[in-house]
């Protein structure tokens, strides 16, 4: 029986943060214009201490730091140079050097772990503290100028202090930087962070009870109704704004059943919705409640953790990598994941209105789907891999254990898919009977 899902809504400020938590651009710029504001604040502060100064009728005596700026005027010109001219080219090094060897970790794990590196805030925050430095310092030397100090000199002591605090924030930064990107290059937090966020979506998804399987509808199993074509620019269909699409179908009193899944590339002309109950909005009113990009997410996308756990295992099996260990690690992941979706409505998520009617139908991923997903490739390149192979038996056995009674049947149906390839392929039935031990570790 279909289930009533509560699923995390999305709203403007929720898609402004998803579209700046994928770019690249806003945090990098917004250190470069607050490096142009500190560099002008702090010229405009030492300019009006320096005429302060010199007025008979104002005593500076008392701030001691000022008099101790003066005394080393020249030295603070020439250190805002030094760190002027040397912080682009460090950041040029730095930043050169962690983009090849993390596409060196991307060609080894997945191509899809790159947007871990993108989403980074350590990463862009880093990027903005360097380009604020290096902005920074180059404009106090510019307002400043190459003078050696004269009596009516501007003492840069605020433009100084702050160019010292600022590289001294950019070293701290780049510590941690080095850090969080190493921790990207090791394959075992890479799935990790996978394993948590999709837990976490999970959780955001999960209904309020649980009386029935939520197996029952296929996608496009609705009849009738007006179908609207996708018309739009093509691209993955990354999230869907539940409040829009509801407030749209209950003003005229409408059913709006979402055709494709969260991660389906939509193209032009293909079928987007059906609607129910009276004539289908406006192309533009559909298409403004559904996020496309180029690439699936984690925001929405129930399956995508998987995928991308497949995905590290399939590579590790490759001839070229041959590395069982590391897809028995995947298994560990997709096992945690398969546990959690275990009990969790799935099919159909029906949103409502605030009286309660269904305004919005949308497919989700079925338990058998989700299986077929996670163990379907690590087993076909896996079979040569005894390791593997009693894992996956370790896991089928746990799931079988775990699930509800009307979930068992696809997990038995992927045993005998293992049982079946594992005696085609072994030598002898000694060697079938050890392959399918069931053993967590693969091989103790």
């Amino acid at each position: 029986m279909p289930m009533t899902v509560v699923r995390r809504r999305r709203g403007v400020f929720p898609r402004l943060r998803t579209r700046m938590r994928n770019s690249f651009l806003f945090v990098p710029f917004a250190g470069l214009l607050t490096g142009w504001t500190l560099a002008s604040l702090a010229v405009r502060a030492d300019s009006f201490v320096h005429d302060l100064d010199g007025r008979s009728d104002v005593d500076l005596s008392g701030l001691w730091f000022l008099r101790t700026a003066a005394d080393f005027g020249s030295a603070a010109r020439t250190a805002a140079a030094a760190v002027g001219s040397a912080m682009l080219t460090f950041t040029g090094v730095v930043f050169s050097i962690s983009l090849v060897a993390v596409q060196m970790a991307a060609g080894r794990f997945s191509p899809r772990v790159l947007s871990f590196y993108v989403e980074s805030r350590v990463t862009k925050l880093t990027l903005g503290t360097f380009l604020c430095t290096f902005l920074y310092t180059l404009r106090v030397q510019q307002e400043y100028g190459p003078s050696t100090g004269g009596a009516d000199a501007v003492v840069p002591s605020l433009g100084a202090s702050l160019a010292m605090g600022l590289l001294l924030l950019s070293l701290a930064l780049f510590v941690v930087y080095v850090h969080s990107t190493i921790r990207l290059m090791r394959v075992t937090y890479v799935m990790d962070r996978v394993c948590r966020e999709s837990l976490r979506l999970i959780r955001d998804s999960a209904g309020p009870a649980r009386a029935g399987d939520g197996e029952a509808g296929e996608r496009g199993a609705e009849a009738g109704g007006t179908p609207v074509a996708h018309v739009w620019r093509p691209g993955v269909l990354q999230a869907v704004d539940v409040p829009r699409l509801v407030a749209l179908a209950g003003r005229d009193g409408l059913v709006l059943h979402l055709v494709p899944r969260i991660g389906d590339y939509l193209v032009p002309h293909a079928p987007l919705f059906r609607v129910t109950g009276g004539p289908a909005p406006s192309d533009g009113d559909l298409q403004a409640g559904l996020e496309l990009g180029v690439e699936r997410t984690t925001e929405q996308d129930l399956a995508f953790g998987i995928r991308q756990l497949a995905d590290i295992a399939s590579r590790a099996l490759s001839p070229a990598v041959n590395d069982p260990t590391t897809a028995v690690q995947a298994l560990d992941r997709i096992q945690v994941l398969l546990t959690a979706f275990a009990h969790q409505p799935l099919g159909r998520a029906y949103h409502r209105d605030a009286d309660g009617a269904v305004r919005l139908v949308e497919t989700l991923p079925c338990w058998p789907e989700l299986l077929d997903l996670a163990l379907t490739e690590v087993r076909d390149y896996g079979l040569g891999s005894v390791q593997v192979t009693r894992r996956i038996a370790a896991c089928l056995d746990d799931l079988e254990r775990l699930a509800p009674p009307n979930r068992r049947e696809p997990v038995r149906r992927h045993r005998d898919l293992l049982e079946e390839a594992v005696h085609t392929t072994a030598a002898s039935p000694q060697r079938a009977a050890f392959a399918l031990q069931p053993d967590r570790q693969g091989i103790g």
